[in-house]
């Protein structure tokens, strides 16, 4: 029996994806621009330390853009790049299914 290979491409997605957090930041993101303290505070029991660890880790991957504003105080904001807009349509798909497929408690549907 021939058994396919997993793609490592998909592979490394999957990984890089499948952190925790990770993709409920992404999804934040897709609403523009963001400081850190709002992103940290939509986001409910992500601590600083986490949101920090994740931000680099999707910067590096070229995820997101972090953007620093010589202003007095500095502003940071972090919005997504062309890669990361690309990951839109799968959280389209994916609250489609949701929709159709997650039962959420009534007292969870509220907040």
């Amino acid at each position: 029996m021939n058994i396919p290979q997993m793609c490592p491409r998909f592979e490394k997605a999957m990984e890089l994806l499948s952190k925790r957090w990770t993709v409920l930041i992404v999804f934040q993101l897709t609403n523009g621009p963001q400081r850190f303290v709002a992103i940290e505070n939509s986001i409910p029991n992500l601590s600083g330390k986490v949101l920090s660890d994740r931000l680099k880790e999707l910067e590096e991957e070229g995820i997101i853009q972090r953007t620093v504003y010589p202003e007095k105080p500095v502003r940071i904001e972090y919005s997504l790049t062309d890669k990361g807009r690309d990951l839109a349509p799968l959280f389209d798909h994916i609250g489609t299914w949701a929709t159709r497929w997650i039962e959420v408690l009534p007292a969870l549907e509220k907040q």
